[in-house]
């Protein structure tokens, strides 16, 4: 089977010179991915920019309303972490969009990755922490409309924990989220996923992988779930600008065969989206998240076409190279 990779030239919007914020990265792994072979033949599959309605079933259309005609409020766009102006606005909702239709590739093919998304600081009302809307909620709250899947599972791996996707399903039985993340890190406040583990400073491969397998097996055993949305951040490697773990590049790679290979053997179509990566090196940052998408087309290579259904994708557009 071939791997199904989303990806939007949009993806990329200009921000102040020197931000915190690697967004040409984007555009970074997007080279890396074709250059390497990763991309099929007939090109990246294109997403759509997702629209108000998709938008504002995971959040308030107020501030929904304000991206898009990028009028958000200084006080908001401050803890957003950079201004929203046309190209930003264009990028969350292409972002969006494109985990949108990484989630009904997946459903076809049992395997799909984004090249963006992962946005999990987004909460219902607002965003913060460099994401603008949630990304993975909008995925699974459209997926729920449209009557394609009923409950789902999220893995966040990202350093931060995922504050926003917990905040927009608590109290949903529907979506259960499970978040490994840096104890001390972003956010301070940190509000409850289904299961959290807080994680020391420092720590290393071993102690991880072997937190996350049994991490793994507990939330498997709240299913059944009909999708799992991936958040592959690469912020826990060892010498990430934001992170506080250790992970070597190594234990990015296990990481990801761990969760992909045990959910797959669970029955369970995957989406997996970028997360964090904070790097003010670029090729070292592509290829960090290029992790992600070479283990999904190992992994790809092994299953039989067709082997999750069939449903219709929104917006799905083959993208040349």
């Amino acid at each position: 089977m071939t791997l199904p990779i989303v990806h939007h030239p949009a993806y990329c919007a200009t921000l102040p010179e020197g931000h915190r914020f690697p967004m040409d990265k984007f555009r970074a792994l997007a080279a890396r991915l074709v250059g390497e072979g990763l991309v099929a033949a007939g090109g990246f599959v294109k997403p759509r920019p997702a629209p108000f309605e998709w938008l504002a079933l995971a959040h308030d259309p107020a501030y929904v309303d304000a991206v898009i005609g990028c009028k958000v409020p200084a006080a908001i766009a401050r803890e957003i972490g950079f201004p929203i102006k046309e190209d930003v606005s264009l990028r969350a909702r292409c972002a969006t969009g494109g985990t949108v239709l990484t989630g009904y590739l997946a459903l076809n093919h049992g395997l799909a990755a984004n090249t963006a998304g992962g946005s999990h600081h987004a909460r219902r009302r607002q965003g913060a922490g460099f994401c603008v809307f949630n990304d993975v909620a909008v995925a699974i709250r459209v997926m729920q409309a449209d009557g394609v899947i009923g409950r789902a599972l999220v893995v966040d791996l990202d350093v931060h924990q995922g504050d926003g996707t917990a905040e927009i399903f608590s109290g949903d039985p529907s979506v259960v989220t499970l978040s490994l993340h840096a104890r001390r890190n972003y956010p301070v406040r940190k509000v409850p996923s289904t299961l959290d583990l807080d994680l020391e400073d420092g720590l290393e491969d071993e102690a991880y992988l072997d937190a996350l397998a049994l991490a793994l097996e507990r939330v498997l055993e709240m299913g059944p779930f009909d999708i799992t949305f991936y958040n592959a951040g690469v912020d826990p490697w060892e010498g990430d600008r934001l992170g506080r773990l250790s992970l070597s590049r190594e234990g990015l790679a296990r990481r990801d065969r761990l969760v992909i290979s045990r959910l797959r053997a669970a029955g369970l179509p995957v989406a997996g989206v970028l997360g964090g990566g904070y790097s003010t090196d670029m090729d070292e940052l592509s290829d960090r998240h290029a992790t992600l998408h070479r283990v999904m087309h190992a992994l790809s290579a092994t299953e039989r076409p067709g082997a999750s259904g069939g449903v219709g994708a929104p917006g799905a557009d083959r993208q040349a190279v």
